[in-house]
């Protein structure tokens, strides 16, 4: 039988535009709390790029097999992205808030939002998610951050018109980091997740 979870186990979901920095600060995080934060790790239908690795980047599924898992209710929230399906495993979330661990997600806003409506319904995520938004100083920021991955100008656009809407979207968070500099931002975020730690939430 699955362990119930912790009162005290905390689900911390990060969310922002895209070249915000968060997965950079969600990484600092991780490494600097390696005992006590685990990452959620979500799946994906793409193949596996490159030095990926099964269960540590993403759990990999072909289409059809994710679709079936979506028509029988195995995600929490899932989004198809250029044409592959992304999404977060129920069963990811509850065996590791059951064996007693902090939990960390890096996920869009939309995502972010879908984990927000269920946990209202559901007992493994009830008052256990934090949400913390990245909000980048402007759009110019986003950009230069986004030509320093050496994207290709369709999708710089693309990323930026979406930024644009997802950067109204702050005040639906429970923290807003107004980004600064990188170290800086960590500080916050260390500073925030400290804070509910000792808090119990």
């Amino acid at each position: 039988m699955q362990a119930a979870p912790s009162s005290r186990n905390l689900l911390l979901i990060v969310s922002g535009p895209a070249g915000s920095g968060k997965t950079t600060l969600c990484t600092r995080l991780l490494n600097g709390f390696p005992e006590s934060l685990q990452r959620v790790v979500t799946s994906t239908s793409r193949q596996p790029r490159e030095g990926e690795v099964e269960g540590r980047d993403y759990f990999f599924f072909a289409p059809h097999a994710f679709q079936q898992m979506v028509a029988r209710g195995e995600f929490y929230e899932w989004a198809r992205v250029h044409d592959h399906f992304y999404g977060t495993l129920k069963q990811e979330i509850r065996e590791k808030l059951g064996r007693g661990a902090d939990l960390l997600m890096n996920i869009d806003v939309q995502g972010a939002a879908t984990m927000r409506s269920a946990a209202r319904s559901d007992e493994a995520l009830r008052g256990r998610i934090t949400s913390i938004f990245i909000q980048p100083q402007s759009i110019d920021q986003i950009r230069e951050r986004l030509l320093l991955r050496d994207e290709d100008p369709e999708s710089i656009d693309r990323r930026l018109q979406t930024a644009k809407d997802e950067m109204k979207q702050w005040r639906h968070f429970d923290f807003c980091i107004h980004s600064g500099d990188r170290e800086a931002d960590y500080k916050e975020i260390r500073s925030i997740y400290l804070s509910l730690k000792v808090s119990g939430r």
